[in-house]
């Protein structure tokens, strides 16, 4: 039997799984017993969380994440090659979007093995969807500089482009540093130039809302530790 990688979306926050994971999903996540996950404790807590109902200790997990190195990467191929199939999980959303898990997929095609994604959130998206901006051209920049003078020019960049193209431009930042890189924005930026901003999805304390940097700067949210997704469009 070919080997058999699932990429297997977890959670954006604490909140219901049947509303972010089909069925589908769960069933093929419980009866795997291998994984490959960036945070090996969120992967445990986010799989007791889908009503696992065997002991969590029964499963194997294996480290995936930025500090994984190739020779190390190839050891998890190996493993999957003797194993048979494995669950890769990202530390939340979907595996391989913002996340350091490409490589390992990368290696199964390469290694003629079958990659099935699966079905579930993405902050990325999500974001798009809610924010009426542009989700015919768009463009994901992840995380930007953290150096302040390059994140300016950046977005600085970046605002230039959305006007130009129309295309919304999509990025993200570490929740403790937000308020610092909506403050820039707000200094930076045009006033009319709009901008979304998507934090905590899919949880009770969702929060999406799209409007021009003149009106964010009248009433400026607290987003100090809220996982967010900015976007930013032209008028």
């Amino acid at each position: 039997m070919k080997s058999v990688l699932y990429l297997i979306p977890s959670s954006l926050g604490a909140g219901d799984v049947d509303i972010y994971l089909p069925p589908a999903v769960v069933k093929v996540l419980h009866r795997l017993d291998i994984f490959f996950a960036e945070n090996i404790r969120t992967a445990r807590r986010f799989i007791k969380s889908t009503g696992y109902g065997e002991d969590i200790s029964s499963l194997t997990f294996f480290e995936l994440s930025e500090h994984t190195s190739d020779r190390e990467t190839e050891v998890l191929l190996k493993i999957l090659q003797e194993k048979g199939e494995a669950g890769m999980i990202s530390e939340a959303g979907l595996p391989g979007v913002a996340d350091p898990g490409g490589t390992l997929v990368r290696l199964c095609h390469r290694h003629g093995i079958r990659v099935v994604p699966l079905t579930g959130p993405s902050s990325v998206f999500l974001a798009l969807m809610a924010s009426g901006l542009n989700g015919q051209c768009f463009s994901f920049h992840g995380y930007l500089p953290k150096e302040r003078a390059a994140r300016i020019r950046k977005l600085r960049d970046l605002e230039r482009e959305a006007h130009r193209t129309g295309a919304s431009q999509i990025f993200m930042e570490t929740p403790y540093r937000n308020n610092h890189l909506l403050q820039d924005m707000l200094a930076t930026c045009h006033d009319n130039t709009l901008l979304c901003i998507a934090a905590d999805l899919t949880t009770e304390r969702e929060f999406i809302r799209t409007q021009s940097i003149s009106d964010w700067k009248k009433n400026v949210p607290d987003l100090h530790k809220r996982p967010a997704m900015f976007i930013l469009g032209g008028t």
